[in-house]
């Protein structure tokens, strides 16, 4: 299923991150020692009442921008509007209804989303009294609530879950291994696509994609046909400085969630921007496999690849299993390698371990090992098994699945990768109480 998108959407300092992190539950908008997340996040899934979707954090929306930061602050949201189901509108109680509070939802009413006008710091009775005032913007009942405490919260999901478009099934994929080309704009995505069909020259068919601006490629690679899902078309509006990125990395994420595979692609002239980050932290998010592509590698001085290496590493360090090439599309450096790799990663994910032969390794990996407790209450380890393939998923059945931290759940998924490989692809590690069989 495609997942729907909701934008949290608002001049500054109405509360929008502090709401975005109370609703997806962690820090995600600042710092989180968590698998697949970076700093300064903006995106992250979510569910309620069993609807999945993705909440998009935003910039601080000023309707007339006094200074070049803050005109790409508001083409970036009107981005994010453009691509969204749904639209949580925050204002202030404290502020009380303001000029640019009326602009944005003007701006908002041109745009045709469903808009969920929601009314933040309403930390008391008193200040919840002056909700109602923001009927006068003309959008609906305001929601009274205070994200910092989570009071009215619950509510304000339901009437968003309420709005949402029904999810309507993703079209049959075609059997077959599918490649995603991802990164942010003028890293030579095009360049990419067009030096991989170039050396194949063998296109099979061109389809309308699912993805917005996207048109999939299905081509002959050796014996096999390879679904090639290109999101070249993202492109950020106006003239976008160093450090700055664009809410087009949300049209990215729907072709993320078809790809098996996903080719990150990487400027050598330019490592490594939040928006890249952004990125790889969605593909570890959605156990997608993933190659980094360090493209424009002809533009580079010294070509010290074991320095590049280190900095990708430290940067994406959230997916150190990722093989990392490097290629100039323009003179065709090391285009020969992109699918062989994708392919290498495709297998990765289907392979299957026996249950015997997972249960001696993880016995072997937690005897004799200081397992975390708390108080009385010791974690243990009962068995393992492998629920699924693509991604590799794995089901661990404990005595106490709340026991088992981030550090654990890391070595855990360490040790199956120095025993069955893995290269490229997540993990997906689950853990249950034996209650839950």
């Amino acid at each position: 299923m495609s997942k729907h998108i909701v934008a949290i959407v608002g001049r500054p300092n109405v509360g929008k991150s502090t709401l975005f992190n109370r609703l997806v539950g962690k820090p995600y908008a600042i710092v989180a020692d968590e698998p697949g997340t970076t700093r300064d996040r903006i995106i992250a899934d979510m569910s309620w009442q069993g609807v999945d979707f993705t909440v998009v954090d935003t910039g601080g929306l000023e309707p007339r921008p006094g200074s070049q930061l803050v005109q790409l602050i508001k083409d970036q949201v009107e981005i994010a509007i453009d691509e969204a189901d749904v639209i949580i509108f925050v204002v202030s109680v404290l502020d009380g209804i303001t000029g640019a509070d009326g602009e944005i939802a003007d701006m908002l009413r041109r745009s045709g989303k469903p808009v969920v006008l929601t009314a933040n710091k309403a930390d008391n009775q008193t200040r919840r009294y002056q909700a109602p005032e923001f009927y006068k913007l003309g959008m609906g009942e305001p929601y009274p609530i205070s994200a910092y405490h989570g009071a009215g919260t619950g509510e304000l999901l339901s009437q968003v879950v309420k709005l949402l478009p029904p999810q309507m099934p993703t079209p049959v994929e075609p059997e077959m291994m599918k490649v995603a080309i991802i990164g942010r704009p003028n890293v030579g995505k095009s360049s990419i696509l067009n030096a991989i069909l170039g050396e194949e020259r063998s296109i099979v068919t061109e389809v309308p994609g699912t993805t917005r601006d996207a048109v999939d490629t299905i081509f002959q690679f050796g014996e096999d046909k390879v679904l090639l899902i290109d999101t070249a078309g993202i492109r950020r509006r106006g003239r976008v400085e160093r450090g700055i990125e664009s809410y087009g990395v949300i049209r990215a994420l729907r072709a993320i969630d078809r790809a098996d595979v996903a080719l990150l692609i990487l400027d050598a002239t330019d490592l490594i921007t939040a928006q890249d980050l952004h990125v790889a932290g969605y593909l570890q998010q959605s156990y997608k496999g993933v190659v980094v592509v360090v493209n424009k590698w002809d533009l580079v001085e010294v070509k010290d690849k074991d320095a590049y290496i280190a900095e990708i590493r430290g940067r994406l360090k959230f997916l150190p299993h990722a093989q990392i090439l490097f290629t100039s599309a323009k003179r065709g450096v090391g285009i020969k390698q992109l699918l062989p790799a994708a392919a290498e990663v495709c297998r990765e994910r289907k392979k299957r371990v026996p249950t015997g032969r997972l249960n001696s390794l993880i016995e072997e990996a937690t005897i004799g090992r200081n397992l975390p407790r708390s108080g009385k209450r010791q974690l243990k380890v009962f068995y393992v098994t492998q629920a699924d393939i693509n991604p590799p998923t794995f089901v661990f059945f404990v005595n106490y699945p709340n026991l088992v931290h981030f550090s654990f759940q890391r070595y855990l998924e360490n040790k199956l990768r120095q025993a069955f490989g893995f290269e490229g692809t997540s993990l997906r590690l689950i853990f249950r109480s034996r209650a839950e069989q």
